[in-house]
């Protein structure tokens, strides 16, 4: 069924993509391919847009990263007669194209506190029985990093969830899928959904993942409308998210706008329908606790997510003010101030599902929050991001991986630096007082919490 519905999705946006098709071979002749590098802290919108922009409060992690980051300088530029060029296609292609992987999963139920259920989907690679690879990636002596991937809020595994975890293992992670409940076959224990921005059980996640392996490093990847969990986690835990650094592939930043107005017609009829699809094997349940007549026959995705979480009763009454409600409760950016590690976004200019950049990506907090930086490209649709000659890695894949490492490095030049002018600083109080007793060393004022040195390494980076 689901497969039929891809074929449909396809056969539907290639038809609306014609246009656009035409357009660009018709602008051909004035396709300017030069490869342009927006630096930090440049305008958002001034003049005409480069091929690739890297947007962010000037800083010293982003001069590092702009200097160790080659990814971050060469978007490979992309012919006006090729089908890369269009954003329908990128977005189709990196969502439901098929794809043979050698990537396996070895699944982990998770009851949470509530007695609900959640899946954690651990990558392995081909070969070998399930029970090796569940003993190796369950080792709390393993050193590997982790690489958490959210996918969208629908639930869906795209051929780019797959790509990444292959990625993920070829580079020495430890790749696991977060599944909410109901998704991807995770069973409904509980008359409960996840709500868009709510970070509970994401945050019982990690704290597993944190006890089965806690010598690894957490790194985080979210893709979509799965980025609003990421976010609101981020944003809600601050310096306890136990993560070392974050990214973003063509995140929802504005959501509550997103619902109430949609992406373009077919990507909003796929996804009114793939998510009708999901739910309709719960019928019978939700029926104790939602109007299911009104959740399967709403037309757009703000009337689904209101019937799911802003209606009281069984005859689907609409609670007043209950939507605006819902949206401080789940707003991806509520506590965007809290966050405390370094966060990618990459996004693209030509995004079919999320709308127009001047509307939809907020400009002013890559400006002005040091922990965000925005990666912009002029082309590469909805999650796409697929250019020439670009080799068994996407570029967003390889951007991403590129930016974990050198914020790993950065943080640990920084404890480095730290620790070696403390040293210089003890040196130089021995020889200060060695002519002393001891007893007057004690009597020197000692402060047991020196909150300029427990919190240097996560603000250094920010000058």
């Amino acid at each position: 069924m689901l497969e039929w519905m891809g074929a449909v999705c396809i056969i539907l946006v290639l038809v609306v993509s014609a246009w656009p098709v035409l357009k660009r071979l018709a602008e051909a002749c004035t396709s300017d391919t030069e490869h342009k590098v927006q630096g930090p802290g440049a305008a958002a919108g001034a003049g005409a847009a480069p091929p690739l922009a890297f947007i962010c409060k000037p800083s010293a992690l982003a001069n590092y990263l702009l200097q160790h980051c080659k990814s971050f300088c060469k978007p490979d530029s992309i012919p006006a007669w090729s089908w890369r060029s269009v954003p329908s296609f990128q977005t189709v292609f990196g969502a439901l194209w098929p794809r043979d992987s050698t990537v396996h999963f070895v699944r982990d139920h998770l009851q949470l506190s509530d007695d609900g259920l959640v899946a954690l989907d651990w990558a392995v690679g081909g070969g070998g029985s399930g029970t090796h690879h569940k003993r190796r990636r369950t080792s709390s002596n393993s050193t590997s990093p982790i690489l958490l991937i959210i996918p969208n809020s629908f639930g869906k595994i795209t051929r780019n969830v797959l790509k990444l975890c292959e990625v993920g293992l070829t580079h020495g992670y430890l790749p696991v899928v977060f599944n909410r409940r109901s998704q991807n076959g995770t069973p409904l224990s509980t008359v409960k959904l996840q709500q868009f921005g709510d970070p509970a059980d994401l945050r019982e996640a990690v704290r597993y993942i944190r006890y089965r392996q806690p010598a690894g490093r957490i790194y985080a990847v979210s893709e979509s409308t799965g980025s609003g969990l990421l976010l609101s986690y981020l944003g809600e835990c601050g310096s306890s998210s136990y993560m070392t650094a974050a990214a973003c592939l063509s995140p929802i930043f504005r959501c509550q706008g997103w619902f109430e107005s949609g992406p373009t017609w077919p990507f909003n009829w796929a996804l009114l329908l793939y998510q009708k699809i999901c739910l309709s094997r719960y019928r019978t349940v939700l029926g104790e606790l939602i109007h299911t007549e009104s959740l399967f026959s709403s037309s757009s995705l703000r009337a689904m997510e209101e019937v799911l979480f802003c209606q009281a009763g069984l005859k689907g009454a609409q609670v007043e003010g209950a939507w605006e409600a819902y949206w401080e409760r789940n707003d991806p950016l509520r506590d965007v101030d809290e966050v405390a590690i370094p966060v990618l976004c990459i996004c693209s200019r030509d995004d079919p599902v999320r709308g127009e950049p001047q509307a939809t990506l907020p400009w002013e907090l890559f400006e002005t929050n040091p922990h965000f930086f925005l990666l912009l490209t002029a082309l590469g649709g909805h999650c796409g991001f697929s250019f020439p000659e670009e080799g068994p890695v996407l570029w967003s894949h390889q951007a991403v991986l590129e930016f974990f490492r050198a914020t790993t490095e950065f943080f640990a030049a920084e404890e480095r630096a730290k620790q070696a002018a403390r040293r210089r600083g003890l040196s130089a109080v021995g020889k200060t007082f060695r002519h002393r007793s001891v007893s007057t060393c004690k009597r020197l004022p000692a402060c047991s919490h020196n909150i300029h040195a427990i919190y240097n390494w996560q603000r250094s980076y920010t000058r």
